[in-house]
C-alpha cells in the first residue's frame, strides 16, 4: 500500500485544472468528471494516468465502453505513449463471442452487474495502482437497473478503492434519463465538462468543478480547448489574486503637443479608452504610444482583432512609423485575433502569458468591437473586460483598448460602454469647417492627474500625428456631429491629404 503525506496533492495531468483546485486533488479519494460526450472526459482521464506514470506510479485504466485499440488511437493523435498504463478492456475482442463473458457488459441482470465488479475488483488487486480510471459508468447505471442497487455498487467501489489507497476518477457520459445527483453525494469531488454550440465559429467548451470536499477552488466556468497534447485549461482570471509591485510613473507618446494634451501621457497601471467612428484615427493613435515604447526599451503586444499585420504595417509607414521594425526585432509583438475562433478565457490567457512571460509593459486591444463578437453577451464583456483590466493595472501595465462607435456620420452609437472601467478617454471625431471633413481629438476624462479640457484639430501626416492649436468655436459636440463654426485662423493648413 501507498502513504501519501496529508498535505500532498496529487495532479491532475492538466496545469490549468490543478491551478483550478489549489494544487491538485487529495490523494486517496474518488472523483468525477461528467459531461456529454465529446467534452473530452476520456482525454484529461489519460492526462491524470499519464501524469502519474510519468511519476513511476502503478496506473490502470478501466475501460466498459472503448476498447484498448479505440484509446491508443487518441493517444497517438495527441502524441502519447500508453506502454505505463494498464489498460483493463473489461470485454476483449478475443472473448466478446464467448457468452460466459458476453453477458457480463450487453445483458441487464444482477448476476452481470455482480460478475462486472468482482473483474474489476480482481485487475485492481492484482495490479495494485495507485491512480484508476473508470470509464464509464453508463454501463454499470444500464446493468444495475434501478438507482438503489446502482448506488449501492458505486459505494461499494468507493469502500473497496479506500482500503486500497488509491486515487480513483470515474467517469460519467451523462447519458442517463435525468439528472442523477447519485454520484454526487457520493463522490469526494465533482467536475462537469461541456461544450456548446453558438450560432457561428467554433464550438465553445468549459469546465465547471462543481463540489470538491475540503479543497478551495475557483468557482464558475473555466473556458479549456482540446489540442494536440490534452486539453489546455484556461482558469477563470480573479484580479484579486495578481498584485505586483510597479513604479508609478508616466509613459509618453513621444508627440509632445499629444503628451500636453494628455497631461504628460499616460501613467503606467492604468487605461486608456480611444472612441471614434471607424477610420477617424484611433488605431494610428495607439500605435504612435506603441511605437515610443518600444524606443524605450520596452516590451509591446498589439492584440489585432480587426485588421492583419500588414494593414497595420502599411498604415504605420504612411505616418513615418517604424512598426514592420520594432516588430522584426521583437520589441512589438503583433497578435492576430480570430474571435470566432477563440473563447474568452483563451484570450484572458494570452494576455497574462504577455505580461508575465514577454514583460509586456504596454497593452493594445484593436478593438473591443472584435472582443465583443467573441463574447455570448454583452453583461459577461462587462465584467470580463473589468477582471482583466483590473488585473492590468495591478501589474503595472498601460493598456490602450479601441473601440469603434456605430456610423461615419451623425450621431455615433457605442456598442458597449465601458467608459466606467477607464481611467482615461481620448474622443476623436470628425467634424465639418469651410466645405471639408476633418479630425478633432479632446481628452474627455483621466483620473490619475490633469489634462487640457480643449478640443484640437489633428492631421495622420508622413511624419506623424499632428495636432494644431485649440479649438474654441463648435457647434453640436454632444449631440456627436461637431461642426466648426469659428474664422479659419486656428484651422490646420491641408496640405498632404490624411490616411488612418
Amino acid at each position: 500500500m501507498n502513504e501519501h503525506p496529508e498535505t500532498a496533492r496529487v495532479s491532475t495531468g492538466s496545469a490549468g485544472l490543478d491551478d483550478i483546485l489549489g494544487g491538485g486533488l487529495d490523494p486517496d479519494r474518488m472523483y468525477l468528471y461528467e459531461g456529454r460526450p465529446g467534452t473530452g472526459k476520456t482525454t484529461i482521464a489519460l492526462q491524470f494516468l499519464l501524469n502519474g506514470a510519468k511519476k513511476g506510479e502503478r496506473v490502470l485504466f478501466v475501460s466498459l465502453s472503448e476498447t484498448e485499440r479505440e484509446l491508443q488511437l487518441v493517444a497517438q493523435r495527441h502524441g502519447w505513449s500508453l506502454d505505463g498504463i494498464d489498460v483493463f478492456e473489461l470485454v476483449p475482442a478475443e472473448t466478446t463471442l464467448d457468452p460466459a463473458q458476453q453477458v457480463t457488459v450487453f445483458h441487464p441482470a444482477e448476476l452481470e452487474l455482480s460478475e462486472t465488479i468482482n473483474l474489476i475488483f480482481e485487475r485492481v488487486a492484482q495490479a495494485d495502482p495507485t491512480r484508476i480510471v473508470i470509464d464509464s459508468l453508463s454501463e454499470l447505471r444500464l446493468l444495475a437497473q434501478n438507482p438503489l442497487r446502482y448506488r449501492r455498487q458505486v459505494l461499494a467501489l468507493k469502500h473497496f478503492f479506500a482500503r486500497r489507497r488509491c486515487t480513483v476518477i470515474l467517469l460519467d457520459d451523462l447519458t442517463s434519463a435525468q439528472n442523477d445527483l447519485q454520484l454526487h453525494s457520493i463522490s469526494h469531488g465533482v467536475v462537469l465538462l461541456e461544450q456548446l454550440a453558438i450560432d457561428y465559429g467554433a464550438e465553445r467548451r468549459r469546465l465547471r468543478v462543481v463540489k470538491m470536499r475540503g479543497i478551495p477552488f475557483r468557482g464558475g466556468y473555466h473556458d479549456f480547448a482540446i489540442e494536440s497534447g490534452g486539453l489546455r485549461i484556461f482558469p477563470r482570471l480573479v484580479a484579486a489574486e495578481h498584485h505586483a509591485d510597479f513604479a508609478a510613473e508616466t509613459a509618453p507618446s513621444g508627440n509632445a503637443d499629444l503628451d500636453a494634451l494628455l497631461g504628460g501621457g499616460l501613467e503606467r497601471g492604468t487605461n486608456a479608452l480611444l472612441i471614434g467612428a471607424a477610420g477617424v484615427g484611433k488605431s494610428s493613435l495607439a500605435i504612435t504610444f506603441a511605437i515610443a515604447a518600444a524606443q524605450r526599451g520596452e516590451h509591446v503586444v498589439i492584440f489585432a482583432f480587426d485588421e492583419g499585420r500588414g494593414t497595420a504595417e502599411a498604415r504605420a509607414r504612411t505616418l513615418g512609423l517604424p512598426l514592420a521594425e520594432t516588430v522584426a526585432s521583437g520589441q512589438v509583438r503583433f497578435r492576430q485575433i480570430d474571435p470566432a475562433e477563440l473563447s474568452p478565457g483563451e484570450f484572458a490567457a494570452q494576455v497574462r502569458d504577455a505580461v508575465e512571460t514577454d514583460h509586456a509593459k504596454l497593452i493594445v486591444i484593436d478593438s473591443l468591437n472584435g472582443y465583443l463578437n467573441a463574447m455570448p453577451d454583452e453583461r459577461f464583456l462587462v465584467l470580463q473586460m473589468h477582471e482583466l483590466l483590473t488585473y492590468l493595472n495591478q501589474q503595472g501595465v498601460l493598456t490602450l483598448l479601441v473601440l469603434a462607435q456605430h456610423g461615419l456620420v451623425g450621431p455615433p452609437e457605442s456598442p458597449v460602454d465601458i467608459s466606467y472601467l477607464s481611467d482615461a478617454v481620448v474622443m476623436v471625431r470628425y467634424f465639418e469647417a469651410m466645405g471639408q471633413v476633418r479630425r478633432a481629438l479632446s481628452v474627455v476624462k483621466k483620473r490619475t492627474g490633469n489634462h487640457e479640457h480643449t478640443i484640437r484639430e489633428f492631421r495622420l501626416t508622413a511624419d506623424g500625428i499632428k495636432i494644431g492649436p485649440p479649438l474654441s468655436e463648435f457647434r453640436g459636440i454632444l449631440s456627436g456631429t461637431p461642426e466648426y463654426v469659428g474664422s479659419i485662423e486656428p484651422l490646420m493648413p491641408s496640405g498632404e491629404p490624411d490616411g488612418d
